[in-house]
């Protein structure tokens, strides 16, 4: 009897002790995912780990309900938020509630990032406002079994002749895998592409994960023709695909170069794929020649010149008009005025015609000729040119007639006094 007596107040002693062990939450999962809309998200899985609900399972007897009233295995009112590292609340919905977490039955809660990070703090208050932060590298779905790609820039304006760059981020979802290969789908085969390392510039084809490091920079550069084509129209966009294959999957899609692929059949590959736009756009370029940009006139002369004008461009231009600006009170003509469009790679003469006024002084003169026009209702300027016009003294022809006459007539007399002078 008084063996059982002790036993009995040991059992008693163990059960408050149990009952008055701190509690305590765990999070025994964190995986990220990405879900069908393309956001991100972290399913958190919590389970309770205190000491005292293990101990409860061994201590109390099925008929004990006092303490089983007490429920000293579950905890109550956990409320959960994921934070970032100035621990601001980076989830949507930015807190959930557990009522009650019982011993051996975890919970899963799912929440959507609204910053996309691979680490996070996860932040619990729990029961009489114990709390407790966990610094947490997130796990990836590894079901997923893919690259997930994601781009900033995924439509962009490029001009003809120029390129674009689509900055990628890759995020390795896969324990199958971890080589890759990069292709392009649906690009005219007249848009040059090509991979590269943002970091140093060096072209890529295939790339790997390692155990360490899940996300990976990726640059693609696009490089449009200098004129628009049947398969590059200007002014109209069109949609391609970057695919990440893995290295076991690259037979499989050789040989369809020139294949266009349609979306259901892009998902079907199950791959690592996002969707670009390209739009080209073009440009006018105003090109002003003028073969001869100094003359000489006399005061009553007239200055008569041509300037061509040349598009450049990949568009259109329209509006083009010359200007001069010449000195106070000269007289200026330019035909035509206006030129009412030119095509690409088109060009045009321009004739000037700069006057001086009467009784005007000997010298140098500078008259700059402006050069504007409009492409796709943007303003377009050439570079300006700057004619020099010399202006000569008039000269006087019955004075210089006499003056030559006088000095031949003064010669002569010279050389007839000499022979005279010489038969003495």
């Amino acid at each position: 009897k008084g063996a059982f007596g002790d036993a009995e107040v040991n059992y008693q002693q163990s059960l408050l002790a149990v009952l008055f062990e701190q509690q305590y939450v765990s999070v025994s999962g964190a995986v990220k995912y990405q879900a069908k809309d393309g956001s991100k998200h972290v399913r958190l899985t919590l389970a309770n780990a205190s000491a005292a609900s293990a101990e409860l399972q061994k201590l109390l007897n099925i008929e004990d309900k006092l303490f089983r009233s007490l429920q000293p295995d579950v905890i109550n009112n956990v409320y959960v938020s994921i934070l970032n590292n100035e621990n601001a609340i980076i989830s949507q919905p930015y807190e959930l509630k557990v009522a009650e977490l019982r011993y051996g039955h975890p919970r899963v809660m799912d929440f959507a990032l609204l910053q996309d990070l691979d680490a996070i703090t996860v932040n619990m208050i729990y029961g009489n406002g114990s709390q407790r932060s966990m610094k947490i590298f997130l796990q990836k779905d590894a079901a997923a079994n893919r690259v997930i790609v994601q781009s900033e820039q995924f439509s962009q304006e490029v001009e003809l002749g120029k390129s674009a760059t689509y900055n990628l981020t890759l995020e390795l979802f896969s324990r199958i895998s971890n080589t890759f290969s990069l292709q392009v789908v649906n690009l005219p085969q007249q848009i040059n592409r090509y991979f590269k390392d943002p970091s140093n510039s060096a072209r890529l084809s295939q790339f790997r994960f390692t155990e360490s490091i899940n996300t990976r920079k990726v640059a693609l550069e696009v490089s449009l023709p200098d004129r628009p084509t049947e398969e590059v129209p200007m002014d109209r966009s069109f949609s391609f695909y970057v695919l990440v294959v893995p290295q076991d999957r690259v037979e499989e899609l050789s040989g369809q170069a020139g294949r266009q692929w349609t979306p259901q059949e892009i998902e079907k590959l199950n791959l690592g794929y996002l969707r670009l736009e390209l739009l080209p756009r073009g440009k006018g370029r105003l090109l002003v020649r003028a073969p001869q940009l100094f003359h000489s006139i006399k005061p009553d002369g007239t200055v008569e010149m041509t300037v061509e004008v040349v598009n450049e461009g990949t568009r259109r231009l329209d509006n083009i008009e010359v200007k001069a600006d010449p000195p106070l009170n000269w007289v200026k003509k330019i035909e035509p005025a206006v030129i009412a469009s030119l095509g690409i790679g088109e060009e045009q003469q321009i004739h000037v015609q700069l006057a001086p006024p009467k009784e005007i002084s000997p010298g140098r003169y500078e008259t700059r000729l402006r050069t504007s026009a409009l492409s796709d209702n943007e303003p377009v300027n050439a570079e300006d040119k700057s004619v020099t016009v010399e202006v000569l003294t008039e000269t006087n022809i019955i004075g210089t007639s006499l003056l030559a006459m006088l000095i031949l007539g003064l010669v002569g007399g010279m050389v007839v006094f000499g022979i005279r002078l010489s038969r003495k």
